[in-house]
């Protein structure tokens, strides 16, 4: 594995990498030759995942904590850099605690503002806390994940968070870049593969995300995976300040 990937020598953090799509991400990084440091805040599924990364020969380091903490995230990013020699790439992937199926009508305020106020603040804190590495590099990756979308009714606060990451996004991109560090979203139009097994109306799901596509299929947790390795790579130095379209055309470019 070293010496052959697209991110050989670097250093990348993933928030939430015992997830279903951190993991599939940190695998493709690792795969691709960096150091992952994952991160969340149960420890058995972060060293499951750590474990899955190691027996394919990539190098993984596991971190427990809450990526809403600041003082936390930036304890750790000190240390990674510290230790290790730099920080090269951060995505955050953490859950947003978000409720769908519910018409805005009827739902609470804590519903809806939850995955909007929770997006935001560990989007803010952990680039932030990137940024000051990277900025002193002069070299470095900011990955967010979701883009936006037409609307879609029943999806709560779920899309306006999406609307203030790319917004957080573009403010952040175009701060950094001068410093050479990128910032970009990887939009997807709904991955199944992360329904539970068993989900209430998971088929209609599917078929309604599949239907928007002009492929005639969705983004697969292993298309994530290798978009996030191409566009933390070097092979994407032009790109910043935008998404990187992966909805298999349901989102028009």
């Amino acid at each position: 594995m070293p010496g052959t990937g697209m991110l050989d020598g670097k250093n990348a953090v993933v928030y939430g990498g015992g997830g279903m799509i951190g993991g599939a991400v940190a695998r493709a990084f690792a795969r691709e030759g960096a150091r992952v440091h994952l991160v969340g805040r149960t420890a058995e599924p972060l060293e499951a995942a750590a474990g899955r990364i190691r027996a394919a020969g990539g190098a993984a380091e596991v971190a427990v904590f809450d990526a809403l903490d600041g003082r936390a995230v930036d304890d750790h990013a000190d240390a990674v850099a510290s230790a290790f020699g730099g920080l090269d790439v951060s995505v955050n992937l953490i859950s947003h605690g978000d409720v769908q199926g519910t018409p805005l009508a009827e739902m609470s305020l804590a519903d809806f503002e939850r995955p909007v106020v929770t997006a935001i603040r560990t989007t803010f804190l952990t680039a932030r806390a990137a940024a000051r590495h990277m900025t002193r590099q002069r070299s470095g990756a900011i990955l967010l994940f979701g883009g936006y979308g037409p609307p879609t009714p029943r999806l709560g606060g779920l899309q306006v968070a999406f609307g203030a990451l790319e917004s957080l996004r573009g403010a952040l991109a175009c701060e950094l870049g001068p410093y050479g560090v990128r910032v970009v979203t990887l939009q997807t139009g709904g991955v199944p593969e992360t329904l539970p097994e068993g989900f209430p109306g998971g088929e209609a799901i599917v078929d309604a995300i599949e239907a928007r596509t002009m492929l005639g299929r969705a983004a697969t947790l292993e298309d994530v995976g290798n978009a996030a390795a191409f566009a933390a790579s070097d092979l994407a130095r032009t790109i910043t300040g935008t998404a990187i379209n992966i909805t298999c055309g349901s989102v028009p470019g």
